[in-house]
């Protein structure tokens, strides 16, 4: 096992016999001596815990056997603890039994045996061997069924991640096919790593070989979580790969049926959680970031906030911002002004910045990013065309100026649906661009057991309704 690969393991069905000391040792114990799992609260202390340790953070680490449920996978992802490779070694039901039932335990060296596959090498250290308490039939058996039932639910979670390897061979063999893989991601991670250092780009041609192709399905509403994380994920890489080469004033525009204001089925909740998530993840790396949604506009009949942001900050302020102190700490929401630049704060998010009737939001955020000097600014979804005034006449009076700042902000992300004209269904294609790869047109093609989506073409700007059309008619 070369040092490269020796990072931390955790593995429950090994940290609990030798931690049975302790309170939560004691109580995962009893399950497992009754032949249950233990209880996903109980097993997630205990991996928590050990994560939490110096020498994880410095080696990096392996979950053994963990997460075994659903809750169990998605408490990891309520506290951003991710794999870079989800492992499925799969066996016959018949062969796992067996090896389960004929294992034994050396209580001196603590050596694990089997009966018939790895006996011990004299007779003195087979008169000492015991037998797990939960490595019975009808245990084992049961604790089988139970697998099956949680691993179901905990798959889709990490489908982007999954490599099944068949586990009915030689030992070596495995042992080999998943060094090769892991060896792969230390190798991905250390170039990565020496690249930021030296101020070199990343290599774009990697992230994109990795990505996964547009989900499908998207009119099925309300979007699955898959396919709502596969694009929070999605935007996410994109905007850290901006950050990471210096830019400062990034756009995000994704138009998913769920987050089109224009779709009766648009959910304010989507935005609120890709909003979360982004600057979680910002968070994580010890940035502090200000939210920010804004006010009120207008005065007397004509004061209010357009209908896409009300209840916005409410919603905000009531989220799950997880379990480690980020609001407050590192996590703020404001409004948008100059006033709501704090010289603690790293960068800002703005939440669908838009112009209302009468009243134009741009005055504003142009003294917010002066304010904020050469910290990043990242709106998701503006709309930040003019719109009529109180009397039905356009806002003349320094249009260019306005336009002129609102395209300053460079596209970092951009995902839409395309249909035919004046329709949302079906769904012809789609048109994407994720920093800093251009913009890449796909045609909806039907299967028999499902769809697809095709790449037709790529352009280094976005593309206009023209060049869409001649990439589906050429």
């Amino acid at each position: 096992e070369g040092d490269d690969l020796r990072g931390a393991r955790v593995g429950k069905g090994d940290a609990v016999p030798h931690d049975c000391r302790e309170d939560i040792g004691k109580k995962a114990k009893e399950y497992m001596d009754n032949g249950m799992l233990v209880p996903d609260q109980v097993v997630t202390d205990m991996v928590v815990s050990r994560l939490s340790q110096p020498d994880v953070r410095e080696r990096g680490w392996l979950l053994d056997g963990y997460p075994r449920s659903y809750a169990q996978a998605q408490s990891l992802e309520s506290m951003k603890i991710r794999p870079d490779i989800f492992i499925l070694l799969e066996v016959p039901d018949d062969n796992l039994i067996d090896r389960c039932v004929g294992r034994r335990l050396d209580p001196v060296t603590g050596k694990i045996y089997h009966v018939k596959n790895f006996p011990p090498e004299n007779e003195e250290i087979s008169a000492r061997l015991t037998t797990r308490s939960d490595d019975t039939f009808e245990k084992v058996k049961s604790r089988l069924e139970t697998y099956k039932q949680n691993s179901e639910a905990v798959i889709p979670t990490y489908s982007d991640l999954l490599n099944q390897i068949d586990g009915n061979r030689p030992v070596e063999v495995i042992f080999h096919e998943i060094e090769s893989m892991l060896q792969k991601i230390c190798t991905n991670a250390s170039e990565k790593k020496l690249a930021k250092a030296n101020g070199k780009p990343p290599d774009t041609t990697a992230s994109k070989k990795e990505w996964r192709g547009i989900p499908t399905r998207l009119n099925n509403i309300p979007h699955s979580r898959e396919i709502r994380k596969y694009f929070y994920d999605d935007v996410i890489q994109a905007t850290k790969r901006a950050i990471e080469d210096k830019k400062t004033r990034l756009q995000i525009d994704i138009n998913i049926p769920e987050l089109n204001p224009e779709m009766d089925v648009y959910r304010i909740g989507t935005l609120m959680e890709l909003v979360r998530d982004l600057s979680l993840t910002f968070a994580d790396d010890g940035k502090r970031v200000k939210v920010c949604v804004q006010g009120s506009m207008g005065q007397g009949a004509f004061a209010g906030i357009p209908l896409q942001l009300a209840g916005t900050r409410k919603i905000l302020e009531f989220m799950d911002w997880g379990d480690y102190g980020a609001m407050g700490a590192f996590i703020n929401i404001g409004a948008v002004g100059a006033s709501e630049v704090d010289k603690e704060d790293d960068m800002f998010v703005l939440i669908a910045p838009q112009n209302a009737v009468g009243n134009c939001i741009i005055d504003d955020m142009r003294a917010m990013t002066d304010a904020a000097g050469d910290r990043p600014v990242i709106l998701v979804n503006p709309r930040l065309k003019d719109m009529p005034a109180s009397s039905g006449v356009m806002q003349t009076m320094g249009r260019d100026v306005r336009l002129q700042y609102a395209a300053s902000f460079e596209t970092c992300y951009s995902f839409r649906l395309l249909f035919y004209a004046g329709t949302f269904y079906p769904i012809m294609g789609a048109l994407r661009m994720a920093y800093p790869n251009k913009y890449e047109i796909f045609r909806r093609v039907d299967e028999p057991n499902g769809e697809k989506y095709d790449l037709l073409a790529e352009f280094t700007g976005n593309p206009t309704a023209d060049d869409i059309t001649n990439a589906f008619v050429g």
